[in-house]
C-alpha cells in the first residue's frame, strides 16, 4: 500500500477519496491529461488543491488512482458471475468487456493502450488487466487460471484481437452498419471458439468445450449484462 492510499484508510477518508476519483474519471473522460492542471481539477472537485495532493501526491498519482479505479471496474465486471457454466461464463465475460468499453470509452481507451506516453507504471497496470482477462477465459474454458506457455499465448493473440476491434467498434459510434454489443459478442466468442479448437491442436491437455451443438454455442445469443452502465 502507497502512502496516498494509506491516507484514505477510515470510512470517511476513503468515501472523500472515491468522490475524487470519480471526478477525475468524468475530467479525464473529456479532456487530455496535459490540458488539464491541478488547479482545474481542484476547481471542478470543488476542494482546495492541497487535497487532492495529501491523497495522491502529484497529478500523476491522481491519474495512476483513477487508471487502477477503472481497471478494477472491468476486472470485476468481466470476472463476475463465477457461478455460472463455464461455456456459459465465457460469453458473460466478453459481453461484460464489451459492456464496459461501450460506456466508459475514454477509461477503456487508457487502460488499453497504456495511458499517458509511454508511463511504465500505466503500462504494468494495462498489461495485469490483461493477464488477469486471459486467466478468467482460461477458468472459463479449462476450468483452471494456469496454462501451458502455447496455450496462454494463443490466448493473448486472440485478446490483443479483441482490444484492437472494440478500439475500433467505440470509435465508430454511429457509424452505419455498426454492430450492435450481442452482435460483436457473438463474433468474438466464434473467434475464440476457434482459437480454443488451435489450442487443442497444440497441447492435447487443453481440449475445447464442447462444440455448437452442446452448451458453449459461439452462435448463440449472449445474454445482456444487468444494471446500471
Amino acid at each position: 500500500m502507497n502512502n496516498s492510499q494509506q491516507r484514505g484508510t477510515t470510512g470517511r477518508s476513503q468515501a472523500r477519496r472515491a468522490e475524487l476519483i470519480a471526478t477525475g474519471r468524468k475530467l479525464f473522460a473529456d479532456t487530455s491529461y496535459d490540458a488539464l492542471s491541478m488547479d482545474d481539477i481542484a476547481k471542478h472537485a470543488g476542494v482546495a488543491k492541497g487535497l487532492i495532493y495529501y491523497y495522491f501526491d502529484s497529478k500523476r498519482g491522481y491519474y495512476l488512482a483513477i487508471v487502477e479505479d477503472s481497471v478494477a471496474e472491468l476486472v470485476a465486471r468481466a470476472g463476475g458471475d463465477t457461478d455460472l457454466p463455464g461455456a456459459e461464463r465465457v460469453r458473460r465475460t466478453i459481453d461484460s468487456y464489451l459492456h464496459y468499453a461501450e460506456h466508459h470509452h475514454a477509461a477503456y481507451r487508457t487502460i488499453v493502450t497504456g495511458g499517458v506516453g509511454s508511463d511504465a507504471e500505466v503500462l504494468a497496470i494495462r498489461d495485469a488487466v490483461r493477464e488477469e482477462l486471459v486467466a478468467t477465459i482460461a477458468e472459463g474454458a479449462y476450468g483452471r487460471r494456469a496454462l501451458p506457455p502455447i496455450a496462454r499465448l494463443a490466448l493473448v493473440g486472440w485478446l490483443s484481437g479483441v482490444e484492437g476491434a472494440t478500439l475500433d467498434w467505440i470509435g465508430a459510434l454511429g457509424a452505419p452498419g455498426r454492430p450492435d454489443r450481442a452482435e460483436l459478442g457473438a463474433l468474438l466468442v466464434r473467434q475464440l471458439r476457434a482459437t480454443l479448437e488451435v489450442i487443442e491442436e497444440f497441447v492435447p491437455e487443453c481440449p475445447a468445450p464442447p462444440g455448437p451443438e452442446e452448451p458453449f454455442d459461439p452462435l448463440g445469443d449472449l445474454a445482456p449484462v444487468t444494471g446500471s452502465p
